[in-house]
């Protein structure tokens, strides 16, 4: 229970990543915000999930893009459990990994496909630090974990829109750690590699993985459950001497 009587906030959590990242927080103790924004019923099943395994946990509808809804989920938050000592950058907007998709040229991919990548990866997680971070600041303790994507350090498929958002948190997390370090925040980025599976990778065709697979010196991709598990250690104690940090789990492919 490495995360006894911590309170974490998971956005983007009714489903895949998200959800697998939720569960595992609670797991080791955490009470969790599942945080979601059109599935309601799937994120009711993550909280079952949770509260039969014994843990603590509340879903609370929200899209991060809109910096009033985020305000109003931290508020909810604060009300359960007076206080937020880990979040978790995790919301997608839609997307699927599909190689034949137009945004994986630059000649037919559109500036609208990459408005819509920004805006949810860099503007979602930009409103929840700002809106988070009072309440960190007054404790002068806090865990901040922006998730991306190891496509930003090697475009196995030019998913253009996609990675470069990705690649935008990198700077985002490590100048969130230059300056709210001397609060006792920490602020780490984890970037996943193609994962097994989930509905963005639902599309990816099976010559895909076993390239990518067969690139990776574990010989296999990681599951949803690998990458979850993964949080733990910049969410806990463990990372307390870390800050400004990325690193990929992904098998080894990308070495950075």
């Amino acid at each position: 229970m490495i995360l006894k009587n911590k309170v974490a906030i998971v956005t983007g959590s009714s489903r895949g990543v998200g959800a697998a990242i939720a569960k595992v927080l609670a797991r080791e103790g955490a009470a969790v915000c599942v945080n979601y924004f059109k599935s309601k019923d799937k994120a009711m099943n993550v909280i079952e999930a949770i509260q039969k395994s014994g843990g603590q946990a509340f879903a609370q509808c929200a899209d991060v893009t809109n910096a009033r809804e985020v305000d109003e989920m931290i508020a909810a938050v604060i009300r359960h459990y007076q206080k937020v000592d880990v979040v978790v950058n995790n919301a997608l907007p839609l997307y699927k990994f599909d190689p034949f998709a137009p945004y994986t040229s630059i000649e037919t991919a559109t500036w609208e496909n990459f408005v819509q990548q920004i805006d949810g990866a860099i503007k979602g997680a930009f409103n929840v630090v700002r809106s988070v971070l009072p309440f960190m600041k007054e404790r002068k303790f806090g865990k901040i974990i922006n998730i991306s994507t190891n496509l930003v350090y090697n475009p196995v498929v030019t998913y253009y829109d996609y990675t470069t958002a990705k690649a935008g948190l990198i700077g985002l997390t490590r100048n969130l750690a230059a300056e709210l370090g001397k609060y006792g925040i920490r602020v780490n980025l984890v970037a996943g590699g193609l994962l097994e599976v989930t509905d963005a990778s639902s599309v990816t065709t099976k010559e895909v993985f076993e390239l990518v697979a067969n690139q990776t010196p574990l010989r296999t991709t990681v599951s949803v459950e690998q990458f979850a598990e993964s949080i733990l250690f910049f969410a806990s104690d463990w990372s307390n001497a870390i800050t400004g940090q990325s690193i990929s789990v992904d098998g080894g492919l990308t070495m950075v």
